[in-house]
């Protein structure tokens, strides 16, 4: 709990220090200053949001419990154009924890993400690309559902660092690209995401060879309403009947100028994480800042 709060505290910091505010009762579409729709040179953009839910009961006869919930969120990218180069970056944590009753806190939302993606315009539909992928955990993840809670996960154990090259498909709203990818899975204690179960030693990395398609769109709906999805697919050449799924939809409205209501929804289907499907959905009203 100590290391959530320490991160929602320098969020907040940052977004004190951040004199650049724009207005956040729209969303704006890029400038269009070339037939590409971006603008050249550099051109940065982030958002950082905070929620909090909290419900207090004292001699309540209708039942229930106490609950506080904490959510942290930051969104930051910063795109480079000059013809014929496209270079995109981005940047974006995700904190979350809830506590009901007399429990202890929980951790719910823990995630933070680096993606890299250089283009060459070559004036064709589909562009050839090169992009690289980091994914992990910040927090120590917990399963919950077993007594006593058992850890499974911790930053960058397991981490995630995937390269590719291919061709691509990018506009401004949508974006859609395909390649060979070279994916290195990393763990110290949580071997059971990079174990060989073919072997008797107890691996801690994983080298895969195979196929990402990455596909993200974002369309703002109305004046005041934005839906952002991104589909992630790979699957290793040694075996191409199983497939990584990562599919994040989040829809979100701005109220006024520092509140927004937004609703996220998260498919996630890593066979070495669970042989389930993972759905997580979330309802949050908060503040959110756009630095950029």
């Amino acid at each position: 709990m100590k290391d959530l709060l320490l991160a929602l505290v320098l969020l907040l910091l940052f977004t004190e220090l951040s004199t650049a505010q724009s207005d956040t009762t729209k969303f704006k579409r890029t400038r269009q200053q070339d037939t590409t729709g971006y603008s050249h040179g550099w051109t940065p953009m982030g958002t950082i949001g905070l929620g909090l839910n909290q419900v207090a009961l004292s001699n309540w006869s209708k039942g229930g419990e106490n609950v506080l919930s904490i959510t942290g969120n930051s969104d930051f990218n910063l795109i480079y154009f000059s013809k014929p180069w496209l270079f995109k970056n981005n940047l974006s944590f995700s904190l979350g924890s809830t506590k009901t009753g007399s429990g202890s806190f929980q951790t719910n939302n823990n995630a933070a993400f680096l993606e890299n993606v250089l283009i060459r315009r070559v004036g064709w539909a589909l562009d050839p690309y090169i992009a690289n992928e980091v994914r992990t955990g910040i927090l120590n993840g917990y399963d919950y559902s077993v007594d006593p809670i058992v850890q499974t996960s911790a930053f960058f154990d397991p981490g995630y660092i995937t390269q590719s090259i291919g061709l691509i498909y990018d506009r401004p709203m949508v974006s859609s690209r395909l390649g060979l990818a070279f994916q290195e899975t990393f763990a110290s204690r949580f071997t059971q995401y990079t174990d060989d179960i073919n072997t008797s030693e107890s691996e801690t990395f994983k080298f895969q060879t195979g196929i990402e398609s990455v596909t993200s769109a974002n369309f703002v709906v109305a004046e005041n309403l934005l839906f952002n999805t991104r589909l992630r697919l790979f699957s290793a050449f040694n075996q191409l009947d199983v497939w990584d799924v990562g599919w994040d939809n989040t829809l979100a409205a701005v109220i006024n100028d520092f509140m927004t209501a937004s609703v996220d929804v998260l498919l996630v289907y890593e066979k070495s994480q669970s042989p389930f499907t993972q759905l997580k959905e979330g309802l949050q009203l908060g503040i959110n800042y756009t630095v950029f």
